[in-house]
């Protein structure tokens, strides 16, 4: 008896592994993948906005820095 349920509990767990993958397959088919041109503009356009917000972080560091060393003399 003991053996019955074990093995029911394993094919449910097979069953469930089965099913999410079969899912997971079919969720991937509906996406829609960018060509390569269109992936390095992103990665080009994402560093360029970085890089931007840490010239700007960059700037206001040393601004607030120079004003606190300034109001500390």
């Amino acid at each position: 008896m003991v053996e019955r349920v074990k093995e029911s509990k394993a094919k449910a767990i097979i069953k469930r592994i089965t099913r999410f993958t079969k899912e997971v397959k079919s969720e991937l088919k509906k996406v829609i993948w960018l060509n390569r041109q269109q992936l390095f503009s992103n990665i080009v356009a994402i560093l360029v906005i970085c890089l931007f917000f840490g010239i700007i972080i960059w700037i206001l560091d040393f601004g607030l820095s120079w004003i606190v060393d300034f109001a500390l003399r």
